[in-house]
């Protein structure tokens, strides 16, 4: 299959993810459905961990088995190893860092003039702009695109390497599941939105142009990773990208369900995981039957 014909693939996988961003602009959602909403998406990303860990483990399992059929070396086994702990490491544990320093820079800081002592001179607040001055709410919804942005560049891989290898059928069956994937995604993204409201109660309602941002942020990816996948075949670059995907949804589903605790309705929460994974699954078993 020619690289335009593959691009076309993976742009249609990856453009079907704002068929779920229109959400974020629902009009006053009931504290229920805002709920709901929450524990939906939490189901669809935790849904993707175990997706996305399951495929990132592989290379080191295939690894694994060849040691124990005494077919290959431990080189492998330490090699993918040490690329699945520094993308889940890094994946996590950066988002940490990020968010520790953006609520740093939301700390109100005093300046004057002259050398007066803090005590004494005058001061007022130094304004916060870009992300630092961004809602929680949408701060998160931005990590949200993130993670799924790195995980369909590994989706996008595999299109590209199935369509490169001539394999028409199967690039194309996975074209339509991870399409189906992408819409479910889209609405994880802006699940937090539903409750984003400002200090007297207004609703803060998304722009368009804000939500085709995340949409590019999240599903853009695909078709550059089509791009990719379709030169050049590569375990550990696959590896490196799951595994960053990983630890960044880890970070979000925490703050997620940091919020779905404080509302004390554990049957709305319980029941909108249940249906975020089910979708998940259902997705995924189209990519499946297919032999994706």
């Amino acid at each position: 299959m020619s690289l335009e014909k593959a691009l076309l693939l993976g742009f249609i996988a990856g453009i079907t993810i704002i068929l779920g961003l229109p959400l974020g602009r629902l009009r006053r959602p009931m504290p229920l459905m805002r709920l709901f909403l929450n524990a939906t998406a939490v189901g669809v990303l935790l849904f993707l961990v175990w997706d996305v860990l399951t495929h990132a483990w592989e290379p080191v399992d295939k690894a694994l088995t060849a040691v124990h059929e005494h077919t290959g070396g431990l080189g492998p086994v330490f090699g993918y190893g040490a690329l699945f702990a520094a993308g889940l490491s890094v994946g996590l544990l950066s988002l940490v860092a990020y968010d520790r320093y953006l609520a740093r820079m939301k700390q109100p800081r005093r300046i004057g003039p002259g050398a007066m002592s803090v005590h004494e001179r005058p001061s007022r607040a130094i304004p916060r702009l870009g992300i630092a001055a961004w809602s929680p709410a949408r701060r998160l919804a931005l990590m949200i695109a993130v993670g799924i942005g790195l995980h369909n560049f590994a989706e996008g891989l595999a299109i590209g390497q199935s369509a490169a290898t001539g394999d028409v059928a199967l690039a194309t069956v996975l074209v339509i599941g991870f399409a189906a994937h992408n819409a479910t995604e889209g609405f994880g993204i802006v699940a937090p939105l539903a409750g984003d409201v400002d200090d007297d109660g207004t609703q803060r309602r998304p722009s368009w142009v804000f939500l085709l941002a995340l949409g590019l942020i999240a599903g853009g990816p695909t078709f550059i990773g089509t791009a990719v996948g379709h030169g050049f075949t590569s375990e550990a670059v696959s590896v490196v990208f799951l595994t960053l995907a990983a630890g960044s949804i880890i970070y979000v589903v925490v703050q997620l369900l940091s919020v779905a605790a404080k509302s004390k309705r554990m049957d709305i929460v319980c029941y909108g995981l249940l249906l975020g994974m089910l979708a998940g699954f259902l997705t995924d078993a189209i990519v499946t039957a297919g032999g994706g």
